[in-house]
Parts: C-alpha cells; structure tokens; sequence
C-alpha cells in the first residue's frame, strides 16, 4: 500500500510503538493503583511520557492530561471555557471536534473569523475585528485538516492576551510538525491526538492545560479518595478511571521519536513531499490544487478536485491501485464552506515522516492513468 492519509492516522510508526505497548500488555497495571512493581513502572512510563511531552510543548509534567484522543480533549477544554450564551470566535477551517461541542451547548453564539486560505494577515484581521465585539473564548485550529494551511496562531494569541479572552488551540494537525509553546502562547489549552503527528497508537491524546479545566468524567485517580469531589489539582483533576497504559507507552515512543529526529527536520521531510507533488499535480489541467505560494505557510496536507469526477469516485480508484488517501468532507463542513468546496469537498493527501518523494512520484503516475482512463464523465 502507498499511505498517504497520515492526517487521519500515522499507519507507519516506529517499531519501539508496538514494543512499548506489548511491554505494557505484559508488565503493567495501573499508575497510582498499588505500591507493587506492576503499579509503580506504570507510574513511572506515565510521568515519563507527561515529561517528554512536556519538553516537547513547553508545558510542565503536571500540565500535560492524559486524553482519549484530540476531540476528548477539545470537549474538556470547551465545557471548561463555553457556558449557555458564551460568545466563541472560531477560525473558518475549524473540524467538527470543535463544532459539534459548541452546538450543542445551547445559546453560544459563534462569530467566524473568515478569511481566504493561507493568507494570515487576513485571518489576523478577522479575527481581531471579531474580538472587539466581545468574546468569551477563541478556538482555532493551528493547520487545517482539510487543506493544511497554517493558521497564525502566535498572532492570535497574542491578540487573546490583548483583549483578554481564553484561547484554545487545536494541535491535530500540528503536533509534531510545528513548535508549540503551551506557555509561550499563553493559552488556555492545546489539545492534541497521540496517533497522528506524534507516532503513538490510536486511543490517545493530550491537552495540555494553562487553566485547571472542568471535568467532563468523575470517578477514581488513586487519590483524595476521601473527597467527595475530583481532587483540584493537575492532572488528577481531569483523569478519572484507569489509565490506558499500552497506548501511553506507546504515545512515550512516539515522541521520543519526534523529539529525537527533530520537529524542523520532520517538517522540512514532509514539505519535501508535499513540493514534489504540487509541481507534478499541477501539470495536469483537470487538476485544481489547493497549495500556498510559499509552502511554509501550509502543512503536510495537500487537497484538490478532478474536474469531471467526483472526490469519492478519486479516492475509490486510487484505492483499487492501493493507494490510501481521503476524499469528502473530512469531518470539516464548515472549512470546505469557507473555501466553495461543498458539497462533493475535496481529495485529501497527506504525509508523514516515512513518506517518499518516489513512492509521491507513484501516486501522481497512477493518478495520471486513472484519468487517462475516465476523460469525462
């Protein structure tokens, strides 16, 4: 198979993933759960992996929440921030994992700073035009799922301080890729996956936390057992229930990895990718690319449309040739709203670490014959 859907999950991972979590399997129970062995290695991968994603975001060890996945730790970071007619500011890119929380809270009004993808002097002065009308929250994406454009998300902190509104960045796509600063930033929270820019299994996330944050599940951390209530302090305040050690094991190897190999030097490897396949993508006619001028404003996501085919039907024939990309709406209406691309949106590829500029030069040589083969519908 050429992979080349990382955006929804890194298939490819070091090997140190799969024996930290067989590790787990066989050697650990839970963290906080017993003073025996078992108990205390947990204990000790926990805090190590906190530690290490710590260095990695700027953020100290207890700051740093074991989470389900990005969209877990986007609700706890919503439910924290946005009550029953809160004013929230959202980019025009933003995934259904910010959305869908925000409707359903009744009453919140949401204010779209919109702007034309990548150009961030725009979307700065969307956004700081949307936050003199008053806001509660701000909730941006830092790289767009659908179309990898980097959101300014320096500027808009800052602006967040400025005018002193909560900011929550969603790192789904930049995890891994882009330096992040929790501190630095000053944000509220950053929420992120383990499996996609980070290298760990699937089932895992961090938020990472500059406020305390509301629970969303109450139980057992293995401590305060006496109170009645979560304990207040990080992280056992937001991790109730058992840990799940495989997967943070693995997410530990993950980003020993990425901080190993060097977050520029992923980026530089993925954008080396993404070049080679514009250049080629765009010799073809029928192909609409959506692509920055300058890539360093775009992520190691690259969409376009097949004009006479529909994106489902793309993806369906370069499946039949195994190659996996994603095509529709990628969870993202709102983005393909912002960009004119409902209803059919748009082919999505995407790269990772062990992607290949010759396995990129494959993929657009079985692209060419597959419309070589439908000239029209």
């Amino acid at each position: 198979m050429l992979y080349f859907d990382a955006a929804a999950t890194t298939l490819e991972k070091p090997e140190a993933v799969g024996r930290a979590m067989l590790q787990a399997c066989r050697e650990m129970t839970s963290p906080g759960r017993g003073g025996h062995s078992a108990a205390r290695l947990a204990e000790e991968t926990a805090f190590t992996c906190r530690t290490e994603a710590g260095a990695l975001f700027g953020a100290a060890p207890e700051q740093v929440i074991f989470t389900a996945n990005a969209t877990h730790a986007l609700n706890i970071a919503i439910n924290t921030l946005v009550h029953p007619g809160s004013r929230v500011v959202v980019s025009g890119y933003e995934h259904n994992a910010v959305m869908r929380p925000l409707y359903a809270i009744p009453g919140v009004q949401i204010t779209i700073a919109s702007a034309p993808l990548f150009a961030p002097q725009e979307t700065v002065a969307a956004f700081e035009q949307a936050l003199t009308q008053g806001a509660d929250a701000v909730i941006v994406n830092h790289v767009s799922n659908v179309f990898g454009a980097i959101q300014p998300v320096d500027e808009i902190a800052a602006l967040c301080r400025r005018y002193g509104v909560p900011l929550v960045v969603d790192a789904s796509q930049s995890a891994g890729f882009l330096p992040i600063e929790l501190n630095g930033l000053g944000a509220a929270f950053v929420a992120m996956p383990g499996h996609k820019g980070l290298y760990g299994p699937q089932g895992t996330g961090l938020l990472l936390c500059g406020i305390p944050g509301k629970p969303l599940l109450f139980g057992g951390t293995g401590s305060a057992s006496l109170e009645r209530g979560m304990p207040e302090s990080l992280p056992d305040r937001l991790e109730a229930g058992t840990h799940n050690m495989p997967g943070i094991a693995g997410l530990l190897e993950g980003i020993r990895f990425v901080r190993k190999t060097g977050i520029r030097r992923i980026a530089e490897h993925e954008r080396a990718v993404i070049r080679r396949m514009v250049k080629r993508l765009a010799l073809q006619e029928r192909i609409r690319l959506f692509a920055a001028d300058d890539l360093r404003r775009q992520g190691g996501v690259l969409s376009f449309t097949v004009e006479g085919m529909d994106s489902e039907r793309v993806a369906s024939a370069l499946a039949r040739h195994g190659v996996a990309v994603r095509a529709g709406l990628h969870c993202a209406p709102l983005a393909h709203q912002t960009a004119g691309t409902l209803p059919d949106g748009t082919v999505r590829i995407s790269v990772s670490a062990f992607s290949t500029v010759p396995n990129a030069d494959r993929l657009c040589g079985i692209l060419w014959q597959i419309l070589h083969e439908n000239v029209t519908d």
